[in-house]
């Protein structure tokens, strides 16, 4: 049973859902949304004051203006997409504190949440106030 609770933990130490991102951005300046697509994605659509990190772009370089004590959450479009993961795993060997959003921007709009761009929607449910 304590290997589950580490699988566990584990998994929740580097994931998180799309409530729980709200949620944290309701709560705190500690997380920023990372957007690991190409500019074209971002630019038709992106969660609210994400920034725009395409993970072949990543860098010492590419990312030495960001703030190490903050939290990086990258997202793409979501299952069948893993521009996150490799963003994760980028950001990670640079030195970040990085988490993953599950089921990406599809998921993030799924729980009703709005995003912005040239093509935004608007939300079922909520307006982010991020």
């Amino acid at each position: 049973m304590q290997k589950q609770i580490e699988f566990y933990e584990n998994k929740l130490a580097y994931e998180m859902d799309p409530s729980d991102l709200y949620d944290a951005f309701e709560k705190s300046t500690e997380y920023i949304a990372v957007d690991t697509r190409q500019a074209f994605g971002y630019e038709k659509e992106h969660i609210p004051t994400a920034i725009n990190l395409p993970h072949r772009e990543m860098t010492k370089e590419t990312t030495k203006h960001l703030d190490k004590s903050k939290i990086y959450v990258c997202y793409c479009d979501g299952i069948g997409c893993n521009a996150s993961t490799k963003g994760a795993l980028k950001m990670t060997r640079l030195g970040f504190k990085v988490k993953e959003l599950m089921g990406g921007i599809e998921w993030w709009k799924f729980d009703g949440y709005a995003t912005e761009g040239t093509q935004p929607n608007k939300g079922s449910m909520f307006e982010c106030a991020c």
